[in-house]
């Protein structure tokens, strides 16, 4: 019974033995087969178990250099491929010897694909619209291109498919899809798309489709240029205006806004495609431009508008030609002129001798030919429209030289000896006439002064006889009358007291005609406008 404990002891101590040591193993990770993208980097570990020793060794099956690095380690070894390029597409070989005797192999498959990046679109060439323009797609180094398809769009429909199952390529290679097309206004903004799919079932990668997108853009413009105003072109002072330039141009236009100056000068505004005025007057009333400019292009295009803004008439001005005071006989011509919106009507009033005025004709000139005494006076302009009235007033003068002239001498043009003699002298004329008189001489020309008009000749001698000129006249003419004056000696009289009853008898028989004669001129004087009893000038004798 000893014997028989003994042989189940040594049968359960051999059972423990062969339970704790392992056997002799040999395994790759990752295991059989892996996927990888070139230019990648890949480490194949080949581990050993139950071997205190192992000697690693590493080949191809078709006995192709490794393309790899071999680091050894106590119980593993690896193999790394940095970067993985196609030279490594094989199935590798790992041998591990144990001792003399023992050897283990274990393989695997290293599977390559190249998929990198996405796909890279460019247009050709500098776009313009209007042009034709060529789309291009590539695909940078893909492999195996045999199982490439690439999907060129424009938005949702598609442009071109192609794909390159033919193609035998042993290496990564860029790909390339191209469509060509006339680029249109209507392209601009649109999308262009490129999918690119690298479909191999057998392979476990992503990802397998790749897309870019690439908006079309071309250089166009500026076109269809406009302005449009707001509330309208045609505003009330004080409106605010708000002008705005609307264009169609790639990339966005330079805008300048100009404004045309009455003198046919050009103001510049601002550099804005909105141009605002917060309170509209008169004088912002004219032609508004707008000028894009695409400096990519090097084109420009304009738009005008123009702007009236509505008021009353303002500067409402009177010219006359030649003067406002003109000669009798010539033509004269009065002009009015006067800004507002709706353009004023022009009317024409003269005053009227009693105050009210009275309407000629509605023109902007009025042209009075031949003038004449009566054409003289304040003449009014009146410019009109729906927004108020504006006047202005010119005075007239018509120069008349001397006329309707009355001398009148008193007591007589024949007196005695120690007499006083009045000349008095009444005319019309414009301006005003001066006056003098003069006696002639044998030897010297005799000036005699005036007041008012009057000249007298005082104690009279008949050295004062003789003939007599008083020289009307004023800037536009003159006229001379001639007065012939005689003094004769007093005669003496016997009876003192008789010369002095007739002497009063005279004087009052002659008084009172000539009082009634001087009422007489004057009301004439007055009734015909004109200028009686003229002053004239202060002359030497």
């Amino acid at each position: 019974s000893n014997v028989k404990i003994n042989v189940e002891n040594a049968a359960e101590f051999m059972y423990v033995f062969l339970v704790v040591v392992k056997a002799f193993e040999v395994d790759i990770i990752p295991a059989n087969r892996i996927v990888t993208q070139i230019g990648e980097t890949l480490i194949l570990t080949c581990n050993t178990t139950g071997c205190a020793s192992p000697a690693f060794s590493w080949r191809t099956q078709m006995d192709n250099p490794l393309g790899g690095t071999v680091n050894n380690y106590k119980t593993y070894s690896t193999l790394t491929m940095n970067p993985v390029s196609i030279a490594n597409s094989h199935d590798y070989l790992c041998t591990v010897l144990c001792g003399e005797k023992e050897k283990k192999e274990k393989s695997i498959k290293v599977e390559l694909y190249s998929f990198p990046s996405d796909p890279v679109i460019e247009i050709r060439p500098s776009l313009f619209a209007g042009e034709p323009v060529a789309v291009i797609c590539k695909i940078p180094d893909v492999y195996p291109s045999s199982r490439l398809e690439v999907f060129l769009k424009k938005e949702e429909h598609i442009l071109v498919e192609k794909d390159f199952y033919e193609d035998d390529s042993t290496n990564t290679e860029t790909k390339t899809v191209m469509y060509s097309f006339n680029l249109t206004a209507e392209d601009i903004g649109k999308e262009i798309t490129c999918v690119a799919k690298l479909e191999i079932d057998s392979m476990d990668f992503e990802p397998k489709k790749r897309v870019t997108s690439q908006k079309l853009n071309a250089n166009f413009g500026p076109q269809n240029t406009i302005i449009t105003v707001s509330p309208g072109n045609s505003a009330m002072k004080g409106d605010a205006l708000k002008l705005t330039c609307v264009t169609e141009s790639n990339p966005p236009p330079q805008i300048v806004w100009r404004k045309h100056l009455a003198d046919e000068g050009i103001q510049h505004l601002v550099e804005n495609n909105v141009l605002f005025i917060p309170h509209a007057h008169f004088t912002d009333s004219g032609l508004y431009i707008c000028e894009a400019i695409n400096l990519a292009t090097n084109k420009t295009e304009k738009a005008t508008v123009d702007i009236v803004i509505q008021d009353g008439p303002k500067n409402t001005m009177i010219s006359v030609i030649p003067a406002t005071s003109v000669k009798e006989g010539e033509t004269v011509t009065m002009k009015c002129t006067s800004s507002g919106n709706p353009a004023p009507v022009i009317s024409w009033k003269k005053k009227a001798a009693s105050g009210e005025p009275e309407k000629i004709f509605k023109d902007a000139a009025l042209t009075i030919q031949n003038t004449k005494s009566k054409d003289l006076g304040l003449y009014e302009c009146e410019a009109y429209n729906q927004f108020g009235k504006e006047e202005k007033a010119v005075e007239l003068l018509i120069q008349v030289p001397p006329q309707n002239i009355i001398v009148l001498v008193y007591p007589s043009e024949n007196v005695e000896e120690g007499e006083n003699i009045t000349i008095t002298c009444s005319t019309y004329s414009n301006p005003p006439s001066q006056m003098v008189l003069k006696k002639v001489h044998q030897e010297k020309e005799i000036i005699l002064p005036s007041v008012n008009g009057t000249f007298v000749l005082y104690n009279v001698t008949k050295n004062d006889t003789g003939r007599y000129l008083l020289d009307v006249f004023n800037e536009v003419g003159n006229s001379i009358k001639v007065i012939d004056i005689a003094v004769v000696g007093r005669l003496k009289k016997p009876d003192q007291m008789l010369p002095l009853i007739i002497a009063f008898s005279c004087v009052t028989a002659i008084a009172i005609p000539v009082v009634a004669i001087l009422i007489y001129v004057s009301r004439k004087a007055k009734i015909n406008g004109s200028y009686s009893l003229v002053k004239a000038l202060g002359l030497k004798v």
